[in-house]
């Protein structure tokens, strides 16, 4: 796994480590759940790149409705209201349409707890890996997925980001995810940038295809580059 994550970091050439999101019964032995609940459940994203490992339970994603509603979490009546309140806001400003609301991609089992770390630092086996990259990167990590057959049809997400996670889990396959507004305030996500969740199972074969896609697209730069200036002249 951390040969595995550091190989798909060297081969994107990536900012920001590959993370892995885990969802299990009880936490790993030794790994600690985070000292506070963060203001989104995205937030905790922005933890794990920079290094840390931990897990969080169920009242950790309280404050986040939508992400708690993702990752399949049973909100209180309190809570469940706001989400509510927060949809209806969203219809309101015509960003959402009422009937969008059921087709938000949702975890289906029970909660247990997250793990959030680094991909190469995960002590157990993850079941999402999340990239977070330009343009150009999750390109080529598309191609990967395409050429170990998990590419989808090409079905590009977006609000809310975290919806990515059980479409990944789900589905077997790569989930593009241009962000949302919400992600983007709270991990001060640069405007360049998008992300990509990808099934942890899939990975090897991913990265086995990915180190083909990276050279054969060296070659072709230097062909185009080199054409480009030929028919130019």
């Amino acid at each position: 796994m951390r040969d595995q994550a550091n190989r798909l970091e060297e081969l994107l050439g990536l900012k920001w480590p590959p993370l892995a999101i885990s969802f299990r019964d009880a936490p790993p032995e030794g790994v600690a759940r985070i000292e506070s609940a963060a203001p989104a459940g995205c937030s905790y994203w922005k933890l794990a790149a920079g290094g840390r490992v931990f897990y969080t339970e169920s009242s950790d994603h309280y404050n986040c409705p939508v992400g708690a509603y993702t990752h399949g979490i049973e909100l209180p009546t309190e809570r469940r209201e706001e989400l509510d309140g927060l949809m209806g806001m969203m219809v309101e400003l015509k960003y959402l349409k009422k009937e969008e609301t059921a087709t938000i991609p949702r975890r289906a089992e029970t909660f247990g707890v997250a793990v959030y770390a680094p991909w190469s630092l995960s002590p157990c086996e993850a079941d999402v890996v999340i990239v977070q990259g330009n343009a150009k990167q999750i390109m080529l990590l598309w191609e990967a997925a395409r050429g170990a057959g998990i590419h989808g049809d090409g079905e590009t997400m977006g609000r809310p980001t975290c919806a990515m996670i059980p479409a990944a889990r789900q589905r077997g396959r790569l989930m593009i995810s241009l962000g949302c507004i919400g992600n983007r305030v709270y991990n001060e996500l640069a405007d360049d940038q998008l992300y990509a969740a990808l099934p942890a199972e899939r990975m090897a074969e991913v990265i086995k295809h990915l180190e083909t896609v990276v050279e054969a697209n060296r070659q072709l730069e230097r062909f185009h580059r080199e054409r480009l200036a030929s028919v130019s002249s």
